[in-house]
């Protein structure tokens, strides 16, 4: 039972907590950062088959990326902890 509870926490919730974010609050930074990173994808690709159109997009969203996840990172205070123990006991009782 230990083991799948240490497993529950590494997978789940130590990253989250390591940058201050709730399990909910990572999954949609994590994801809108994904989204930005597909919608530069696809720019690049379109301007590599037509080298006239998104000819700036690409690089205007990898550098707003860059500002969101680094230079203008806000660390918020961890989060409440009962959250973490009730997804720990939902883990271990399944």
């Amino acid at each position: 039972m230990k083991r799948e509870t240490a497993m529950f926490r590494r997978l789940f919730i130590d990253h989250p907590r390591s940058v201050n974010e709730g399990y909910f609050e990572h999954m949609g930074m994590a994801a809108s950062f994904g989204w930005t990173m597909a919608r530069a994808s696809a720019a690049c690709f379109l301007h590599a088959l037509v080298p006239g159109l998104c000819e700036k997009t690409g690089s205007n969203l990898i550098r707003q990326l860059h500002g969101r996840m680094v230079t203008n990172r806000v660390v918020k205070p961890a989060p409440a902890a009962p959250e973490e123990e009730g997804l720990i006991w939902m883990a271990a009782n399944i």
